[in-house]
């Protein structure tokens, strides 16, 4: 049989190990919900429609053989150029981490996509330390029935869009991470 001392180890490690968990920031899929990473979304309009803070996530889902995903300098972004790339992405379905604050820049690598416009500029807050709002109740700046015009929508017309997704899964794994590594440290003591 194990010892106090050595179950009462047990429930702090299984407890900090659960409680790390809820560290992770959101997670935002890259031009949704209407969108995603293609030609006909607007990604200005989208990501002045979020808070990005340290330790979310953004995700690029597209088609392989259509697009790919390449991070690149402001001066790059600037002149839609893919040729000094800072990382490149080509699953279809990238999850890139927001790590610090500070902008990052995407484009398409396809030629012609990010002059049509598949680029976004990703402004990152730092992470609050205290008092923090949830992901799911800092995630959108406007209200859900704000207009997220379309990059080929003429000018005054305009689709009704909810705002970004942002992944609440976090919190419930956190949660039931949590209440999983209490029941097997009460166990370990019992």
């Amino acid at each position: 049989m194990a010892s106090v001392a050595t179950k009462a180890f047990l429930l702090v490690v299984i407890a900090a190990a659960a409680l790390g968990t809820t560290a992770l920031g959101a997670s935002y899929t890259v031009g949704a919900p209407a969108g995603s990473w293609d030609l006909r979304s607007n990604y200005t309009q989208w990501a002045s429609n979020v808070r990005f803070q340290a330790r979310d996530q953004v995700v690029f889902k597209y088609p392989r053989a259509a697009h790919n995903v390449v991070e690149v300098s402001k001066a790059d972004y600037d002149a839609c150029s893919s040729s000094s790339p800072l990382a490149s992405f080509q699953t279809g379905d990238d999850v890139v981490l927001l790590p610090a604050a500070g902008s990052r820049y995407f484009v398409c690598g396809v030629p012609g996509h990010c002059d049509a416009g598949m680029k976004v500029r990703i402004s990152v807050e730092a992470a609050a330390t205290t008092g923090a709002p949830s992901p799911a109740s800092r995630r959108a700046l406007t209200p859900a029935a704000a207009p997220m015009p379309s990059a080929r929508t003429p000018t005054g017309s305009a689709q009704q869009a909810t705002p970004p997704s942002s992944s609440a899964t976090s919190g419930v794994v956190a949660s039931v991470g949590l209440c999983i590594g209490i029941v097997l440290a009460a166990s370990l003591i019992v």
